[in-house]
């Protein structure tokens, strides 16, 4: 269901509803301490016009001081909550964003750029600071004009059709500019976002922009995208700035008339001094909650933009997890395919076409082709990082059964293209500290894949912390712990993609020796320019323009 960014922020609110209500309860309060005031005042000025001092003046003067404080302590409890709840917002949304990332699907992810997504978490300080002046100074200003318009209207009739212009005037600046200023703050967003993800790029290729025609590039490129930026922010600001002017006037032309009628009401003795008084500072309360709801206008914009760009990823498809955990385990895994085909989201060509595919447990096959035959699609697929788009997969010939992909992984290691080492120790890399991987385990591994003469080499060794990407390592170490963690829970199947090109070859021949003996009970599917791999494998699948063409046991 798509959900606008109104309907977003009212779901994001829902899960507070408590703390909600209490900010609310709080600004009614609040709202009723600050008009009483100037009823206090009021009965002060009465009682000095009649020059009597008394007990029961000075009486007000102490209610009115502790009626400020009282208001002022409110306000403290306010912003206690609101802090709270600025917190939950945070905690919920890094959780959301670290629970679906990992897990949102490859067609809804086709064409999206991962770290991109990852930026738009920023926006969730956005809704933090955003929604805490909202819930404060929206309820706040709301309830003073409500109550300041009925209390003015106990003065004289004339006050109620002040309160109506006023209601009118709000309703209108809202109507009109909505839409418009929502559109324009989320286009302002959009080339926001352009400009850092453009900046990650540099970052990320500083070395070749180096050179003289590429730095210009650059430039160019940022100046193109800053232009875009500035345009949509221009007349996001041209909005606000007309919701404003419209203020000015407004505040002109009411204080002007309300300082001659309520002169007026005076001198023909309709009001005395002192509501002449209360009321002026009553128009005075409601005029700055206006403007309160008017300035305030931007920051609603500024959070319901943030929270349709963090909604967009939210409604990106995410992998189902199991309703209960399966009630049955995979011993030995024999992987089948029929007529299986795929296409990628964008395209109407089928990438695999017609994939009739056994693989039995233990074998260890090398998958051979030229480039963009297939052979990473059907290794992702039988992997199960990919869904097909028509055919079957099954998993010991139980077609009737739908595959728990969760379980499935669980027995499986992966080297995939473009797969690096994250940020954390060698050890968080290779055992994402899984419970239940023993020293043993991890100390195989290192050994099998060549790894122990390097960390070996640290003075932190398996503690030593790894740069994002790995950016401190050799080519050939990162590789080695990608492989060092596909083995190191002893799975039953390893689908590769060029595990061992980046290494030498006497390193890379020891791994491949490693990898594909018989010995070892795993299944092996891999794909490398490597040719190593394919003497060594007992079962070689050619593929071209997404067909099996050959499929030889040696």
């Amino acid at each position: 269901m798509k959900y606008t960014p109104l309907q977003r922020l009212t779901n994001l609110l829902k899960l507070d509803r408590k703390d909600i209500v209490q900010i609310v309860f709080y600004a009614i309060f609040a709202g009723l301490i600050s008009l009483s005031l100037p009823l206090g005042i009021q009965a002060i000025i009465n009682l000095i016009q009649s020059g009597r001092v008394s007990a029961s003046w000075i009486l007000l003067v102490v209610i009115v001081v502790i009626g400020v404080a009282l208001g002022g302590i409110l306000s403290i409890m306010q912003l206690r909550i609101t802090e709270n709840l600025q917190q939950k917002i945070f905690v919920r949304s890094s959780f959301e964003f670290s629970y679906r990332l990992p897990k949102i699907k490859f067609e809804a992810l086709y064409n999206q750029y991962p770290p991109e997504l990852a930026n738009r978490f920023f926006d969730t300080l956005t809704i933090q600071k955003g929604t805490s002046k909202l819930l404060i100074d929206f309820s706040s200003a709301l309830l003073q004009i409500i109550f300041g318009i009925l209390l003015l209207s106990l003065y004289h009739p004339f006050f109620i059709l002040f309160g109506l212009i006023l209601l009118l005037l709000l309703y209108s600046i809202f109507k009109f500019s909505y839409q418009s200023g929502l559109n324009t703050s989320l286009k302002e967003s959009k080339y926001k976002y352009k400009v850092v993800s453009w900046l990650q790029e540099i970052a990320r290729n500083n070395m070749s922009f180096r050179r003289r025609e590429n730095f210009e590039f650059a430039l160019q490129k940022n100046n193109l995208l800053v232009q875009e930026y500035l345009g949509y922010r221009e007349k996001h600001f041209r909005i606000v700035q007309r919701q404003y002017i419209q203020l000015i006037c407004f505040k002109v032309l009411i204080t002007a008339c309300l300082l001659l009628i309520g002169g007026y009401l005076v001198l023909s003795q309709e009001m005395n001094i002192g509501q002449f008084v209360a009321a002026e500072i009553i128009i005075l309360l409601v005029i700055n909650s206006v403007e309160k709801v008017i300035l305030g206008l931007e920051t609603f914009y500024d959070v319901l933009t943030s929270v349709e760009k963090i909604g967009q990823i939210v409604d990106l498809d995410t992998e189902k997890d199991p309703n209960k955990p399966a009630d049955y385990c995979y011993t030995n895994i024999m992987l089948e395919t029929d007529h299986l085909s795929y296409k990628f989201p964008d395209s109407t060509n089928y990438v695999l076409s017609g994939i009739d595919l056994k693989i039995n447990p233990g074998e260890k096959i090398y998958l051979d082709g030229q480039n963009g035959s297939g052979k990473s699609t059907l290794i992702r697929i039988l992997s199960g990082l990919i869904q097909p788009t028509s055919g079957s997969f099954s998993i010991n010939d139980d077609t009737y059964r739908k595959v728990d992909v969760t379980q499935y992984r669980s027995h499986i290691g992966t080297v995939m293209n473009h797969e690096l080492p994250f940020e954390g120790t060698i050890f968080e890399n290779i055992t994402f500290n899984h419970p239940h991987v023993s020293h043993e385990q991890v100390k195989w591994a290192i050994d099998q894949v060549g790894l122990g003469p390097f960390i070996k080499s640290l003075p932190e060794g398996l503690d030593t912390q790894i740069h994002p990407e790995g950016r401190q390592l050799s080519s050939s170490n990162a590789q080695k712990i990608l492989l060092a963690r596909s083995i190191v829970n002893h799975p039953k199947i390893l689908f590769y993609e060029d595990p061992v090109d980046k290494m030498d070859d006497a390193s890379a021949e020891k791994i491949i020796d490693f990898l594909t003996q018989p010995e070892n009970p795993w299944t092996l599917m891999v794909t490398s320019k490597n040719p190593l791999w394919k003497q060594k494998c007992q079962r070689v699948i050619h593929i071209s323009d997404g067909k099996i063409i050959h499929d030889i046991i040696k």
